[in-house]
């Protein structure tokens, strides 16, 4: 069902009132940043903004794909010298022998950068400085394309989770012959089901099958060299929660339009909360506003490394930091008909090194030696029990007890809205190169 316009009746909500209270801070803002000295060449750009996300809010809808198909036939991207079997047989780096990966989406930079997409400099810049780290990037972004492909494919009501993420996990190891931390998986697959947002993944024993109407987030992670694409997308087969994941799906897309070399995190996150609460969902003659999950982010990324310290907000007013050249940003956002605040919820699942982390408080032997594996199988990475059971590890549950305590391993539990309430998510991965924006991991499917 499509989203109703909100009309001035339901402007008298408390959810519309807070939306126009935070609206006049950012004017205030907007006031203050002028009287430093922006001028009026960002005024124009502010103002080219509002349009752009005017426009989004406004236009059609976009139609979800269809879902799952069994049938369907692997899509490759250009310059591959063969087809891809179905389900997918033949590692990516075969596709292209010459090691000419797909490219991503290329987009050129406007207004006050609109010069850096004809530069000489730029162009040249580019070439000497990234040219590597494009190849990479392109091989793990197809590998992503062909593995989610396969993914939408075995993907149906009854699924155990435990055999999808295995799956899932298996086919991307095969299509990016997996070698070491060479190549690989990023971060374990998260299938966070309804009101879990993030960060939820079988661990052994559980036996969580999806059910028909779950609303699923598949969150998934590959690389090359350390180069990292993230990217997620939501699956549910009610279609009265259309709505819900067409939210995220469009805030991803005008949060990916708007970012950019000098773009703020502020004036992206405002434009992804206007845009994400301009939806209201319906189910069984209730209707259920839409809110942006305030305390999850983007992220940007760095080898080796999938938060590198830069947070894109899914909310107006905060941050002024500005997007630089040669960064690289996970752009996700969340759309929840609960309360917009995520909390730790449930077993935990997801771990990572703690960076430039020492043993020095670490005591026990075995613990020692769990440690010890972990780094020189995952490095900074996140992964997950399950994967460590796959190199032979056993009874370490105590063990990695005491390096999360001790400080040099992090865990991170999911992350859960109230109870009752859905959630959906849509990621892209990105860089900002010096001479144009290229989303690495868009598709045919997203």
């Amino acid at each position: 069902m499509p989203p109703k316009k909100k009309g001035k009746k339901k402007g008298k909500k408390k959810g519309r009132g807070r939306g126009r209270g935070q609206g006049k801070g950012n004017n205030k803002g907007r006031g203050q940043g002028r009287g430093r000295g922006r001028g009026r060449g960002q005024v124009k750009k502010k103002n080219q903004q509002k349009k752009e996300i005017k426009e989004v809010i406004q236009k059609p809808k976009i139609d979800l794909k269809p879902l799952p198909d069994p049938n369907m036939k692997i899509v490759v991207g250009e310059g591959a010298v063969k087809e891809q079997t179905s389900p997918p047989t033949i590692p990516v780096r075969e596709l292209y022998p010459e090691g000419n990966f797909p490219k991503g989406v290329f987009h050129e930079y406007i207004n006050d950068n609109s010069y850096r997409t004809s530069s000489k400099e730029m162009q040249n810049k580019d070439r000497m400085v990234f040219s590597d780290r494009l190849k990479d990037l392109r091989l793990a972004a197809e590998v992503h394309r062909q593995t989610r492909q396969y993914a939408v494919s075995i993907i149906k009501p009854g699924i155990k989770l435990w055999d999808m993420c295995c799956k899932i996990e298996d086919m991307a190891r095969m299509l990016i012959s997996e070698k070491g931390l060479e190549a690989g998986l990023a971060f374990p697959t998260g299938c966070s089901l309804n009101h879990v947002a993030a960060h939820y993944t079988p661990n052994k024993g559980d036996d969580t099958i999806l059910g028909e109407s779950d609303v699923m987030k598949v969150d998934f992670g590959t690389h090359v060299n350390g180069y990292v694409i993230d990217s997620a997308f939501s699956v549910c087969f009610d279609p009265r929660y259309d709505t819900l994941l067409k939210a995220s799906q469009e805030a991803t897309n005008l949060a990916v339009k708007l970012a950019g070399i000098d773009a703020r995190f502020s004036e992206i996150g405002a434009g992804v909360q206007e845009l994400i609460e301009s939806f209201e969902l319906e189910i069984d003659g209730k209707t259920h506003p839409i809110f942006p999950v305030k305390n999850l982010n983007g992220h940007s990324l760095d080898q080796y490394v999938i938060h590198s310290g830069k947070s894109v907000p899914l909310v107006g007013g905060g941050s002024e930091i500005k997007m630089e050249e040669g960064e690289m940003y996970a752009l996700e956002t969340f759309a929840t008909t609960g309360t917009g605040i995520v909390k730790d919820c449930g077993e935990c699942s997801h771990y990572m090194l703690t960076r430039n982390s020492t043993l020095g408080g670490i005591r026990n032997n075995n613990a020692r030696k769990l440690y010890g594996h972990l780094k020189r199988t995952f490095g900074t990475l996140a992964f997950c029990p399950r994967w460590i059971d796959r190199t032979g590890q056993s009874r370490y549950g105590l063990h990695l007890k005491n390096l999360v305590k001790g400080g040099v391993v992090r865990n991170y539990p999911p992350l859960g809205d109230n109870t009752g309430s859905f959630v959906s998510q849509f990621e892209h991965t990105l860089i900002l190169r010096p001479n144009g924006k290229e989303v690495l991991s868009r598709g045919t499917d997203y």
